[in-house]
């Protein structure tokens, strides 16, 4: 009984490893490859991985969404040659999914609520907004200049809103999440 219980839990240890690491690699590919630089603020983008990082955190909650969200877009950074941006990536974006997460999971509703999801993507975006406007004040020294990346900032997440929420009904009415 022990070594079958034993092998049970490595295998769900393991299961549970796999699917953040995959939800890692969508965050990352969603920034990669579907991103628009704005010509405003300092550089930012518009990226699908937002939407990616509100369906991880619907679908998985806090813990993968705030993973998913942290490392994929932490790694984008890196890798695209934005690494002073990758600490305040790493904790805007962890911060953002795992407040999604845990909004849309609250009271056993596990992301089936739709009014909840959508107030957990908003809820979480002024939380992003202001890491990421901290982090720029102290990169750049600066109170004012800041505010010029909370329009991109908005759009980004306005576009992640509208791709998570119809994604997300879509792929709660498949069995693996049922």
């Amino acid at each position: 009984m022990q070594k079958t219980q034993s092998l049970s839990n490595t295998r769900t240890q393991t299961f549970d490893v796999i699917i953040t690491a995959f939800l890692i690699a969508l965050v990352f590919v969603s920034t990669v490859f579907i991103n628009i630089k704005l010509p405003f603020g300092h550089g930012g983008l518009v990226h699908f991985g937002t939407g990616m990082l509100f369906i991880a955190s619907i679908l998985f909650g806090p813990k993968k969404g705030a993973i998913a969200g942290a490392a994929g877009m932490g790694l984008f950074d890196v890798m695209g040659g934005w690494m002073i941006w990758a600490p305040i990536t790493i904790v805007a974006r962890g911060l953002q999914g795992f407040i999604v997460g845990k909004i849309a999971w609250m009271n056993g509703r596990d992301g089936n609520s739709i009014g909840f999801n959508i107030l957990a993507t908003i809820a979480s975006v002024p939380f992003m907004l202001g890491v990421y406007y901290l982090g720029e004040v102290i990169l750049y020294g600066n109170w004012i200049q800041p505010l010029l990346s909370i329009p991109g900032d908005l759009i980004q997440n306005g576009i992640g809103i509208l791709i998570a929420i119809p994604a997300c009904l879509v792929l709660k009415k498949l069995p693996i999440f049922k």
